[in-house]
């Protein structure tokens, strides 16, 4: 079902119309009353009519509705779909018309969703008691609404459990498809976005790792959780949004807000990672280290300041790499006499 715009009558000449004939009204019912109290038995026909026209004469007031800017109101008549009011301002329509919004009692927590014209207040006061009573509004919000759903544990492409929470910003493009083609559309978006996220979560590994394949055209990647947030984002806003596509829902936006791994092995995969920055570091300063060796050998050897057999180039390549690769200062000792 597609979304039409329903062209409404203008509140206020409606309001004047209907205050002037409910006067009129009254103004029958007592010329009717008058004429009867003069003995004209005349006066009790205008007198009938007055007094039905004041029982039903007030449901033409039903129909005054007012919608204010980023806000619809999906409207049926005896069960038809007769349009969506969309435009701002103040309007009559039929008054046996019923607005429709199966998500008006589901709150989720959101930005426009709670607070913000989503409820209307009615006070209730009597002898002792008194109190408030949030009635659900049936206007749609048409603003852009950031859903928030709770962190989930999902394990990544290599089998490890991560946690990991999303932020999707999203907004009502249809009414008629987001009223009638999905029973309540805001809890239909929220179990796909989790979902979504389970299904794009398994295809990536938290770090890199060698041999995953994440784009799907059988050669490994570099593709992380960690390190390719962005892609990642976008896979899950574009998964989202082909799923609630057909609930009238546009997916802005989709945002990492928390990843982490799963408590249980969060302290073994840190000094995994611990682990492999020293033997990243340990290998920079070897290499390090062999590079300036070479460099003093080269440098002894041009300048001609000391011959040296193999013996001792063995010997103090030895010293230097273990003054060079060493955590601790070097200790020299001075040697006076010969090597041999």
């Amino acid at each position: 079902m597609k979304e039409k715009i329903l062209k409404a009558r203008p509140g206020l000449p409606m309001l004047v119309l209907f205050i002037v004939l409910y006067l009129g009204i009254i103004g029958l019912v007592v010329w009717g009353g008058m004429m009867l109290d003069a003995g004209h038995g005349i006066g009790a026909l205008p007198l009938i009519v007055g007094l039905v026209g004041l029982f039903v004469g007030f449901i033409p007031f039903f129909g005054f509705k007012i919608i204010k800017p980023q806000e619809a109101l999906v409207l049926t008549l005896f069960g038809n779909y007769t349009g969506t009011l969309r435009e701002p301002g103040f309007f009559w329509v039929h008054p046996f018309s019923s607005a429709v919004n199966p998500a008006a009692k589901t709150r989720l927590g959101q930005s426009a969703d709670v607070d913000q014209g989503a409820t209307s207040k009615v006070v209730i006061s009597g002898q002792g008691t008194s109190g408030q009573i949030n009635v659900p509004s049936k206007k749609i919000s048409l603003k852009i609404m950031t859903l928030s759903n709770s962190k989930q544990k999902v394990n990544d492409a290599l089998g490890n459990p991560v946690e990991i929470g999303i932020a999707v910003m999203w907004r009502v493009v249809d009414t008629a498809q987001a009223v009638f083609n999905v029973d309540n559309y805001k809890e239909y978006l929220s179990l796909q976005c989790d979902s979504a996220l389970r299904d794009i979560v398994r295809i990536y590994p938290y770090d890199v790792a060698p041999g995953v394949d994440t784009t799907g055209d059988g050669i490994p990647d570099d593709g992380s959780l960690r390190g390719s947030s962005r892609v990642v984002a976008e896979r899950i806003r574009e998964t989202i949004q082909a799923k609630v596509r057909e609930a009238g829902l546009e997916i802005i936006e989709a945002r990492i807000t928390h990843l982490a791994y799963a408590p249980e092995i969060a302290a073994v995969m840190l000094q995994r990672q611990q682990a492999s920055a020293i033997i990243d570091a340990r290998k920079m300063i070897v290499e390090g280290a062999v590079s300036m060796v070479e460099m003093a050998l080269a440098q002894l050897s041009e300048q001609a300041i000391v011959e040296l057999d193999e013996e001792r180039k063995a010997a103090m390549v030895s010293n230097l790499l273990v003054i060079l690769c060493g955590n601790r200062d070097a200790q020299p000792i001075v040697n006076s006499g010969s090597l041999y």
